[in-house]
């Protein structure tokens, strides 16, 4: 899945406001001709109105997305909004990966607007499924990673993989080989 950006989000904002107008000339029509569902028409514009702030504001602030080398990619599956979160990786994830993972996944999911103390850390967790036997999942966690929630850059970020963990995760297939 592809992250929209700056751009998309202008061109969004360019409709909304085309929308936002034509919403608007309707609500004068409405009152105009003493239409009942001019209040209607009201508030749609107004509802329009905001979708348009809120389009212009995503088109002027950049997303940033670190992309670390050797990471896999991931899925968010819990997210408390302050100071825990927790990503799926797949059970075929090795030590490298899942380390660069959970230190993208850290850097990614950083915002100043998560709640919490100055000196509070976030965790983030990466956890697996394992299936031992069909219609059984058991959650497996591989590791985790402890970083700040005031500083954008940190450098104190500490990432503990789980070897006991890494160590039931099933072999690895060989990769196909390349035939010259």
């Amino acid at each position: 899945m592809n992250i929209p950006t700056t751009e998309d989000f202008w061109v969004i904002t360019q409709y909304c406001t085309y929308t936002t107008l034509a919403f608007g000339a309707l609500s004068l029509l409405g009152f105009l001709f003493k239409w009942g569902f001019r209040f209607r028409l009201v508030g749609t514009t107004g509802f329009m109105i905001v979708l348009t702030c809120g389009a212009f504001g995503l088109s002027i602030v950049p997303f940033v997305q670190t992309t670390i080398p050797g990471s896999i990619p991931y899925q968010v599956t819990f997210d408390n909004g302050m100071s825990q979160a927790v990503i799926a990786v797949p059970p075929t994830v090795t030590e490298s990966e899942l380390d660069a993972t959970l230190r993208q996944a850290a850097l990614n999911l950083f915002s100043l607007g998560r709640a919490g103390n100055v000196n509070e850390k976030m965790i983030v967790r990466a956890r697996t499924l394992l299936h031992p036997e069909l219609g059984v999942s058991i959650p497996l966690y591989l590791g985790d990673v402890k970083r700040s929630l005031a500083v954008r850059e940190d450098e104190q970020m500490a990432v503990t993989l789980y070897p006991e963990s890494l160590a039931q995760l099933p072999p690895r297939p060989p990769e196909a080989e390349v035939l010259e």
